[in-house]
């Protein structure tokens, strides 16, 4: 993975914070490409484990669709109302398929963890609940870039 933050090195979330902030979030916007090059933009819940992020995504979606024909994605989650409060982060790279698509709860000790943590975050569950309709994707981000206006002091 590489930071390619060239300029706003000030903003740039650290490692630790990077970690924080994805850990706490909910919501990301997964930016793929149709087959006649539009991109497609959609809302889903992630988890963020050992550098990776992990996306249950539903099997019959155009964003599954096509991520299957060009695994390329753009990944977004930001929060902030006031300029200064502007904070985010974006990962680019390829996802994968992990496990069976659709999931059903097969053994996959690969999702032993991402799955506990997803099952917490999202349920209040400590084992997920599978429905046979939503699969993971696993992206482990090419770049990585982010921002925390906070450290700039501007105003809020």
């Amino acid at each position: 993975m590489a930071v390619t933050q060239r300029r706003g090195r000030r903003a740039m979330m650290t490692p630790e914070e990077l970690d924080s902030y994805l850990a706490e979030r909910r919501t990301c916007r997964v930016a793929t490409v149709a087959a006649d090059g539009r991109p497609h933009v959609s809302p889903l819940w992630f988890g963020w484990h050992g550098g990776s992020l992990w996306l249950y995504s539903l099997t019959r979606s155009r964003r599954w669709a096509q991520l299957l024909r060009d695994p390329r994605v753009a990944v977004v989650i930001d929060d902030g109302h006031a300029y200064g409060e502007l904070r985010g982060v974006e990962l680019t790279g390829a996802v994968e398929v992990v496990g069976e698509a659709p999931r059903t709860g097969e053994p996959c000790p690969e999702l032993d963890t991402p799955e506990r943590l997803f099952a917490a975050k999202y349920f209040g569950l400590s084992a997920m609940p599978h429905d046979g309709r939503h699969a993971w994707l696993r992206l482990r981000p090419e770049t990585i870039s982010s921002w925390d206006f906070r450290k700039l002091g501007l105003p809020g």
